[in-house]
This record gives structure tokens, sequence and C-alpha cells, in this order.
């Protein structure tokens, strides 16, 4: 009824599968393994296991996280070589370990104890996002839609991080990178260098400087806040 069945004979055109291959899925360590070679192997710091990456403070450095506008008045007070990081809205000033248990009598020798500070000092045990080694000249860290959401601090007199060091939004950068095959404790301000005469940063006057500047944002913030607000702060 339905006739004879045909033969199958062999075709030479190749088979075409209709559902394509599926591609292998990228590494996803493998950014974030070069950036962990590049910390451990190039700086010889240590890293924490697991995304994101992070640094272990108190090791090499504590941190001294401040605002951005408060950090940036305090930039001429540290050595060229010490490094800085943006976080958001905040600044990262690298100083010597063990500088973070130093910092409530700090300020309460400076006079800054009774006051409000939105001044953050990390010490041991402490954790810090790591920032994005920085990119070579000639290539870009982001795509170029973001630059101009990456330069917002601008609006705040806080000046831009440079273009090789502008990462995503909310990631932390480097303002001022560590530089590989230099030890950073001779950067990075000290209590011991108080009076002396080195090119050693002096972390009594780091600490003040931020500190003041802290004072001077909070007090900005204030002042422009309606009066309602202000006087329910009070």
């Amino acid at each position: 009824m339905f006739g004879a069945p045909q033969p199958v004979t062999a075709s030479s055109t190749p088979f075409v599968p209709l559902v394509p291959i599926p591609r292998r899925p990228l590494d996803p360590a493998g950014a974030s393994g070069q950036v962990r070679r590049w910390y451990e192997n190039e700086l010889g710091w240590p890293t924490v296991p697991g995304e994101p990456l992070r640094l272990p403070v108190g090791v090499r450095y504590d941190v001294l996280d401040a605002p951005a506008e408060a950090g940036h008045a305090a930039l001429r007070r540290l050595a060229p070589g010490s490094p800085v990081a943006l976080h958001g809205d905040r600044m990262l000033l690298l100083v010597a370990a063990g500088s973070a248990e130093e910092l409530p009598g700090l300020l309460e020798w400076l006079d800054w104890g009774a006051l409000a500070l939105d001044l953050v000092a990390i010490g041991a045990g402490g954790l810090m996002e790591a920032p994005s080694p920085p990119v070579p000249h000639g290539e870009r860290a982001v795509p170029p839609a973001r630059e101009s959401r990456a330069a917002a601090p601008c609006e705040a007199g806080i000046p831009p991080a440079p273009r090789d060091r502008v990462g995503s939004q909310g990631a932390a950068v480097w303002l001022r990178p560590p530089e590989p095959g230099y030890e950073v404790e001779a950067s990075l301000p000290t209590l011991s260098a108080l009076g002396g005469g080195g090119g050693t940063p002096d972390l009594v006057r780091l600490v003040n400087t931020v500190a003041t500047q802290c004072h001077r944002v909070r007090l900005r913030r204030a002042c422009a806040q309606p009066p309602a607000m202000r006087a329910q702060g009070r």
C-alpha cells in the first residue's frame, strides 16, 4: 500500500547537528587567579582563599578607612610610594602593621577622642577587598560606558582615579598602587617615625590630618541638611 521501502545509501554530505555543540565554559578563576598571583608572587602579599579576592590585614600593613573627601587632603602626609586605594566613596590608607591598635590612644592624645569621626582602623584579623592591579598603559580597564560613572567623585571635589585604575562600580581600585620589587613596609606611616628626621611618614601627623578632615566633612554634611533634620540630630 505504501510502496516498497527505499534503500538507504551513504551520503557524502557531512552531518550538521541541529543543536549547536555546547561551548566549553570559561574558567571562572582565570581573571581572579591572575590577580591572586600578582599579589602573592609579584608583591609577596598573602591572600584569603575564596571569592571575592581579599587580603588579610595586620600581616604587613593596617588600613585607615576614611571618607575619600577627607583622605584626599592627607595624601601629602604620605610617602610617594605609600599605597592608597579607593572603594566607592571611601579611601583606604595603608599604614604600618599595629597602627590600628594605636588609633584610639592617638585620637585621645590629639583631642579627637570625644568626637564621632567617620574614621575606622582595620588591623589584625581584618580583611580588605583586593583592588585590581594597575592596567598597563594602552589597555582599558572598563568599557567606555562606565567611565563617566567612575568619575563621579569629582563632584565632591575628589580627583578621579587615573584611567588605568578605574574598575567596575563599587569595586576597590588602587589610587596609588604598590610597586612590585619594593618592600611596602618602608613607605608606610608608623608611630616610630614621630619626631624623626628620616623619610618615613609620621603616623601621628597623618591621623591628625585625617581626623581634622573627617570633622570638616561631618560639619559640611550637617550644614547641608534641612533644618528639621539638623534639629533631630541634636
